[in-house]
C-alpha cells in the first residue's frame, strides 16, 4: 500500500528575529510569520487516538520559536532552510513545506516570503 501524505497545518506561528542584510535591519528584531505543511503518516494515529503515534506540534512549535527568537539570519531564504531541518528532525515527517514571511520588507507590500519544500534527503 502506498504511503498517505496526510497533512498537519501550522498557520501564522509568529516570533521576532534578527533578518536581513542592511545595516537597520540587524540593529533590532522584526516581525516574521511562519506557515508549516507538514506531510506524515497519520494512519495509526487516527486509529489509535494517542499523541505518540503522531507529530507533537506543540513540542515542534516551542523548537522553531526558540531557534527564530534566537537567531540571526541574513536571508529569509537560510530561516526557511532552518525551520525545515527541525520539522524533519521528528522522524514521523516525511516532507515539509515552510513559508516564511517578512511582513515589514517592503513598503507598500503587505509581506514579502519565501516557500520551500524539503524531504529528509534534501536536507541530509
Amino acid at each position: 500500500m502506498d504511503k498517505p501524505f496526510d497533512q498537519i497545518h501550522i498557520r501564522d506561528l509568529r516570533f521576532r528575529c534578527i533578518l536581513g542584510i542592511d545595516p537597520a535591519e540587524r540593529k533590532d528584531k522584526q516581525d516574521v510569520v511562519v506557515n508549516l505543511t507538514l506531510f506524515a503518516d497519520l494512519r495509526r494515529a487516527c486509529g489509535s487516538d494517542q499523541i505518540q503515534d503522531t507529530v507533537d506540534y506543540k513540542i515542534l512549535k516551542q523548537q522553531i520559536v526558540a531557534m527564530g527568537e534566537s537567531s540571526s539570519f541574513f536571508l529569509i531564504e537560510a530561516l526557511a532552510r532552518r525551520v525545515a531541518e527541525i520539522c524533519l528532525a521528528h522522524p514521523e515527517v516525511d516532507r515539509v513545506r515552510v513559508l516564511v514571511e517578512k511582513p515589514a520588507a517592503l513598503r507598500f507590500a503587505r509581506t514579502v516570503g519565501v516557500e520551500i519544500e524539503r524531504t529528509r534527503t534534501d536536507i541530509d
